[in-house]
């Protein structure tokens, strides 16, 4: 049966696995491995925000023995603020919308707002019984179109069900369709709908947790989240003993994850 420490790790790797090549155009590098530097200069195996984020989410759940919103938000300033869940205190990338909407104290609602920051966190949800109203004010805290809040719910029932023992092919909406589509036909810019349907794909097309988070990865732009969201897919169906361990190995903040996993 799968656990949250599956899907936390699989999100992690992923997450330093791409660090290094955010930004980059699809073709212009090929990531085979855990390297560090790049476009963010830290060392292999350094996670972002996706992480932070997803952690602060974590132990708010642990801590509250519940979803709190307001405990949320009083963490994710932590973390913007004050380095709180990031590796040696550092924060050092964040989209937009989610400095905004921490600043302010209230998700933002614009067509512009539909970036991937609250897709990226929203994985420890699908480990507890959060109703979907309560995913979609998860979401909500940063990025309160519906279009990213219905994103965050869906992808919750798709890793509910891995979770339980689908198949990708049964867990997935339109699986056929998703199957059928090539790396041309996807975007990785970081549109919240776009890093949903890549991470899906990544997860369809591959046979190994390795081969879906590079898939995530080499797709290019906002590699760190996609390699994040695919990771935690990959992490459910695959377990967390099948990352390489060399990746594990060089996986920074361990303790940092430990401490906030609520099961």
């Amino acid at each position: 049966m799968p656990t949250l420490r599956d899907v936390i790790y699989g999100l992690a790797v992923g997450d330093a696995l791409g660090v290094p090549y955010e930004f980059r155009p699809r073709g212009s590098f090929a990531c085979t491995g855990m390297v560090g530097h790049g476009t963010h200069d830290q060392p292999a195996g350094t996670w972002s925000d996706d992480t932070s984020m997803t952690l602060a989410t974590c132990d708010s759940i642990r801590a509250c023995g519940r979803v709190d919103t307001a405990d949320m938000l009083s963490r994710f300033r932590a973390w913007i603020n004050d380095g709180a869940y990031a590796i040696d205190g550092v924060v050092f990338d964040y989209g937009g919308t989610t400095a905004r909407a921490l600043a302010a104290g209230t998700g933002c609602t614009g067509e512009r707002d539909n970036g991937n920051g609250s897709l990226m966190r929203i994985a420890p949800l699908a480990f507890t019984g959060a109703t979907d109203e309560e995913v979609r004010a998860v979401s909500a805290i940063t990025h309160a179109h519906p279009v990213s809040t219905g994103a965050c719910v869906d992808m919750v029932h798709v890793m509910r069900a891995l979770a339980a023992g689908a198949s990708p092919a049964e867990a997935i909406p339109d699986f056929d369709v998703l199957l059928a589509a090539s790396e041309k036909d996807l975007g990785s810019g970081g549109f919240v709908r776009d890093t949903y349907c890549a991470a899906l794909w990544c997860l369809a097309v591959s046979e190994s947790y390795e081969e879906c988070v590079l898939r995530a990865v080499n797709l290019g732009d906002d590699t760190d989240t996609t390699a994040a969201v695919a990771g935690a897919l990959a992490g459910i169906v695959y377990g967390a003993d099948a990352i390489p361990p060399a990746w594990m190995e060089a996986l920074r903040g361990k303790d940092i994850i430990e401490s906030c996993l609520f099961r």
